[in-house]
């Protein structure tokens, strides 16, 4: 089952879990994940983005207990605020996948589940381990720091009982064998080698279900009524189901292999390991790369209700705009490494690159063209090279996945434009040299509004709403301004 579109792009974000709702650290992953889709259908490809919310497990029903509702009711209002969320970071995925979706999501979480079953993979047998609340997973003595959940801070339960099992330890060569070759690439490098030591270390089979009683919100496994099929076959198997695994052929064999997965490091193991184990077992090609970005903290300090630092993006983007979040987060946030979300830096992004930066020159450019009129577009100009240079730097550094280095590249150019304007002086020029010494310049804001587009959609679409070109004269009318300054 292989694709032969060759102009395709899918592309997924992993899907949040339900039992609370949204802060900025959720945001990172999708405004990532959104300028990788916006960028790729620049170039011409076919864009398939998904997203979605994970709604299972025994702490979506302990905390829809918690608040007197029903499973299903509860993660219906939690999933609606992650929804949401396309809205207040302008965001545009194509698809969100529920997993308590009947008619999307289970058909192929069943089949995924038969298949392995078929392969001679899933088996049963009693289990005695450590079941880590927070994770809603089994963990190992080596996946803890003196005795805890390094990401929870808690100790996990000692658990017993039967369940059916993966015999993922089966695929551990092959898997590293597919991450060495770049068959399945994992960025950045630092990440591909930390998953290539894990499993040096040796897979381990994993837990694949849990007994009923114990897990009643969930799957239940196929031809076992007693047993809920757990996070692994439920919950990966999103970006099959929501491109028709199980139930429409056609459009899975258009969409699958992903292109890339875009995830946070905490689930490094369940995407690079679990999943194409899974993967290999049943026969479905596996995704072609996996984008691991790290944690953000607020303020230095890890992102906690109990320290009270957790900030809705609804909260910050009404405070700042959308556009200047997804600036400051791109350009501050090195994929792969933690991040510090700070109000103070923030600020100063906003009244330094956007405001005194893109706006002022925006500013500058559209008020005298304006003034001008119509501007002859020259053939050659003094700011052609650093046109093409910021092009070419921002198409290398997104090719990595250098989201800050591809914001410095373009913002190379905002630099290179003002020196020009001061060194030209054109505010001292009337008529047909006024208009030959912006063109240049207008030529550049031009060029702005379409290399920031992935980044600052929004912004970007202004810009262009005041340019109109035909042929060899083009028009900027002098909009709105783009960034008032803060106090």
């Amino acid at each position: 089952m292989t694709n032969t579109g060759g102009n395709k792009f899918y592309i997924t974000t992993a899907i949040d879990y339900v039992n609370g709702a949204p802060h900025i650290g959720h945001a990172l992953e999708k405004i990532q994940a959104d300028v990788i889709a916006r960028w790729q259908r620049s170039r011409g490809k076919a864009v398939w983005f998904l997203t979605g919310t994970d709604e299972h497990g025994s702490k979506i029903a302990r905390r829809a207990a918690e608040v007197g509702k029903e499973p299903q009711a509860f993660a219906d209002e939690n999933a609606a605020i992650f929804r949401d969320l396309k809205k207040v970071l302008d965001l545009s995925w194509d698809d969100f996948i529920r997993t308590t979706d009947r008619e999307r999501h289970w058909p192929g979480v069943e089949k995924l589940w038969r298949a392995l079953a078929a392969a001679g993979d899933i088996y049963k047998k009693r289990y005695g381990g450590l079941y880590c609340i927070g994770h809603e997973g089994f963990v190992t003595e080596k996946d803890l720091v003196n005795g805890k959940c390094p990401d929870h801070g808690t100790a996990p339960e000692a658990i017993a009982e039967e369940n059916w099992f993966f015999r993922l330890s089966k695929y551990g060569p092959q898997i590293k064998r597919r991450i060495e070759s770049g068959e399945l690439a994992v960025h950045p490098q630092s990440r591909a080698n930390e998953i290539l030591a894990l499993i040096d270390q040796g897979l381990e089979d994993v837990s694949f279900s849990r007994p009923r009683e114990t897990l009643s919100w969930g799957i239940p496994v196929p031809d076992d009524p007693t047993q809920t099929i757990y996070v692994w076959c439920d919950a990966l198997a999103n970006y099959l189901t929501a491109v028709g695994y199980g139930r429409d052929d056609a459009n899975f064999a258009r969409w699958w292999p992903a292109d890339l997965h875009v995830i946070g490091k905490d689930i490094l193991r369940f995407h690079a390991a679990i999943w194409p184990g899974m993967l290999l077992a049943a026969g479905i090609p596996l995704p072609r790369a996996i984008l691991v970005h790290g944690f953000l903290n607020v303020e230095g300090q890890k992102i906690s209700k109990t320290l009270g630092n957790v900030i809705a993006p609804g909260d910050i983007v009404r405070e700042y705009g959308t556009d200047p979040v997804r600036y400051y987060l791109l350009r501050d946030v090195p994929v792969g490494e933690d991040g510090n979300f700070s109000r103070a830096v923030l600020k100063e992004r906003y009244n330094g690159d956007l405001a005194n930066g893109l706006g002022n020159l925006v500013a500058r450019v559209g008020a005298l063209a304006e003034k001008a009129g119509p501007l002859p577009v020259p053939s050659t100009h003094p700011l052609a090279d650093a046109v093409a240079a910021a092009r070419a730097g921002r198409e290398r550094a997104l090719g990595a996945y250098k989201f800050n280095e591809a914001l410095a590249a373009v913002w190379s150019l905002i630099g290179a434009a003002d020196r020009y304007l001061n060194e030209t002086k054109p505010w001292t020029l009337d008529g047909a040299e006024l208009a030959r010494a912006i063109a240049p310049a207008a030529l550049a804001v031009a060029a702005l509004a379409e290399l920031i587009e992935p980044f600052l959609p929004s912004t970007a679409a202004k810009i262009a709403a005041g340019i109109s070109r035909e042929g060899d004269i083009l028009v900027i009318r002098k909009g709105e301004g783009l960034f008032p300054r803060l106090a």
